[in-house]
């Protein structure tokens, strides 16, 4: 398996390259000149006809056949609406508009490649917002970690776009034809359809710079789910042959989306929330054995009664090697939403619908590949190590395993926030599985100079557990065991697919009005064809797989579910923290009273990094994994490519987008 993994990997990786090389080639005058014509020359026109020199070329390079038109009929829909053979609309033809002729000629042309610099960018635009992705692991990343590159490929697009709508409009009013702005045209490129694109673009671009999407989040969210109709329109606007070379990342983009669907209609069952002195919460979740997941990996989280659309991601805090049955998330109380889930956590409800989708991460994850660890947190930015540190606690129960020394040195602004170390022990877990650990603490309360003397009764820890509903299941992979494999099924099958209906479509459908008839098939038809029998071919193959997946799980299912209906349910209780009331907890306490000791608590200072950090010069391998505001991430960052300590090898975990 392992070998298979890697061919089908390697075979990815070449793939990708090759279309990359076609994306950088195609504006070159060899593949205009050269390649092309012998690309036409040597490709079959049985289907297409003889005169269609171009049938066939794009199915070699990017997706699919196009059912392009012959030059001369092309030519002749162009003049029909009034353009002349190099495509330009003609401003007159006495030799004293020659001069003006070329200028607005070269003006138009600055429009439409500004337009091509924006489309290069769709091309790429989806891969990291596709959060089960085959293509991101490939080059070390996560859907979660190249958010940022989406970030700047939108920003870079719309503003192409909008320069490119900007120069067309001035370009109309230099040759007196405004309206085409609003023209729609049978058998040429729609301009009315790129009007609308560009004003949705627009509202999904203002609505997601930092400065609004951080104080209106709901209106950003709503805003960005109008993506479906700015692919639509978009795609008429440039015609199938130009949307056939982003295909793939929305081709992508739209399977994933499709499963995430199928996850989220199950009702996952909500186990307990643990509700903290600092009035931050711990969910944890039933979930089936064989889901697996690596350490700093995300959870999104939808809870109808909040909201019927919003879902929301959070860090995973336990480790799916140390704790089989369950899974666990930390959420930090800011924001509407939070601040709604807590209060109604806080009431005496005694069941909650939630569902949920993923988990996200890491394809993989070592974390004792180090010979020391040193982790920087900030705040809730410590909750991600809290799984790291959990399986070192797995590993440490294999004897030949090799712990790394660990440093876990975190900044927070209140002492109560001290109840976060609360949770970097499983509350089951024995003194004999951290025996091994090597874990020190070093804890800094920026905000407070000593430590409060007295606690209120509400600033202890609670837990509150929830009865089971019929309804509720375990969490689990959308395709069973073997996740990406199946996946990989999916994505073959439903591409195959495709390709054999819209080659049926093209050569028995299209073909015989664009060659028997003497007319042009409307050139907007062709865009939707080629959207319609995409989404079709990806539900039916996702769709298929999806319920043989999960009649193969079946028997799975139903231990899982009966383990889940016959967990007994407790009332709610409250406990004091380790932090909060001297140290006289029950026995089974032991191992939070064993991080106290660990743990050194620093007041009314900020940790200096640079002296931590050269501190580790002596060991031969220093993993530093910083989580965190973005100023602590960069100086972090700062010190270990400094080059003062070399055995520094850093590593960022960003979930701000």
């Amino acid at each position: 398996m392992g070998n298979m993994r890697s061919l089908v990997k390697m075979l990815m990786v070449v793939l990708f390259l090759g279309w990359i090389f076609v994306w950088i080639m195609i504006s070159t005058n060899r593949f205009q000149n050269i390649w092309t014509p012998k690309l036409a020359k040597h490709e079959s026109c049985a289907t297409h006809g003889s005169n269609d020199v171009h049938c066939g070329s794009e199915l070699c390079l990017f997706a699919y056949p196009k059912a392009t038109l012959p030059n001369s009929k092309r030519m002749e829909g162009k003049r029909e609406n009034g353009e002349g053979d190099d495509g330009y609309e003609p401003i007159g033809d006495s030799d004293s508009h020659r001069v003006d002729f070329f200028s607005v000629a070269k003006f138009r042309a600055f429009g439409l490649r500004i337009g091509y610099v924006g489309h290069y960018c769709w091309a790429f635009l989806f891969f990291p917002v596709t959060r089960a992705s085959t293509i991101l692991p490939l080059v070390g990343l996560t859907s979660e970690s190249s958010i940022k590159y989406h970030i700047w490929l939108g920003h870079v697009s719309n503003f192409c776009f909008l320069v490119h709508t900007v120069v067309f409009l001035i370009y109309w009013a230099m040759v007196n034809k405004l309206m085409e702005t609003f023209a729609w045209n049978a058998t040429y490129v729609p301009n009315l359809a790129g009007t609308i694109a560009m004003v949705i673009g627009i509202a999904i671009w203002v609505t997601s710079l930092p400065s609004f999407r951080r104080k209106k989040f709901e209106i950003f969210f709503y805003t960005h789910h109008l993506y479906g109709l700015y692919i639509v329109f978009y795609a008429i606007h440039v015609g199938d042959s130009w949307f056939c070379m982003i295909l793939p990342n929305i081709f992508l983009f739209f399977i994933d989306r499709y499963l995430r669907f199928l996850q989220s209609t199950k009702r996952s069952r909500l186990v307990s929330a643990k509700i903290l002195p600092s009035d931050n919460l711990e969910l944890t979740f039933a979930k089936t054995s064989g889901l697996h997941y690596t350490p700093t990996s995300i959870l999104f989280l939808h809870v109808p009664s909040i909201s019927k659309l919003q879902w929301h991601p959070f860090t995973i805090t336990s480790s799916s090697n140390l704790e089989k049955d369950t899974l666990s998330v930390v959420i930090r109380k800011q924001g509407s939403w939070t601040q709604k889930l807590y209060t109604h956590l806080s009431s005496s409800i005694d069941s909650l619908e939630v569902s949920t989708e993923g988990p996200y991460g890491p394809n993989s994850f070592d974390v004792s590949r180090h010979d020391s660890l040193i982790l920087v947190g900030g705040g809730s930015g410590v909750t991600p190590f809290i799984s790291v540190i959990r399986e070192l606690i797995f590993q440490s129960q294999n004897r030949s395993t090799k712990l790394p020394n660990v440093l876990l040195v975190c900044a927070f602004k209140n002492y109560h926030d001290l109840a976060f170390l609360d949770l970097i022990f499983p509350s089951d877990i024995s003194v004999s599985d951290i025996s091994k650990l090597n874990l020190r603490i070093e804890a800094y309360i920026t905000r407070e100079d000593k430590k409060p003397e007295t606690t209120d009764d509400h600033k202890l820890l609670q837990t509150k557990w929830f009865k089971p509903q019929p309804l509720d299941s375990p969490i689990s992979p959308v395709l069973g065991p073997n996740n990406f494999l199946w996946l990989g099924v999916v994505i073959l099958s439903s591409f195959v697919m495709f390709l054999l209906l819209i080659g049926i479509v093209t050569r028995y459908y299209i073909y015989p009005v664009d060659h028997n008839t003497g007319s042009i098939y409307n050139f907007t038809y062709r865009v939707l064809w080629v959207m319609f029998l995409g989404c079709v071919c990806i539900f039916i193959s996702s769709s298929i797989i999806f319920l043989w997946r999960k009649k193969e799980n079946k028997e799975g299912d139903k231990d899982s579910k009966k383990q889940v209906q016959s967990v007994e349910f407790q009332t709610p209780t409250s406990s004091p923290g380790s932090w909060f009331h001297g140290h006289e907890r029950e026995l089974e306490s032991v191992p939070y009273q064993s991080i106290v000791q660990a743990t050194s608590v620093h007041f009314g200072s900020k940790p200096n990094l640079k002296k931590i950090l050269f501190e580790a010069e002596g060991s031969e391998d220093v993993g530093v994994m910083v989580c965190g505001p973005k100023k602590m991430r960069h100086e972090v960052a700062k010190i270990c490519s400094s080059g003062l300590a070399k055995n520094l090898h850093f590593e960022a975990i960003s979930f701000n987008w």
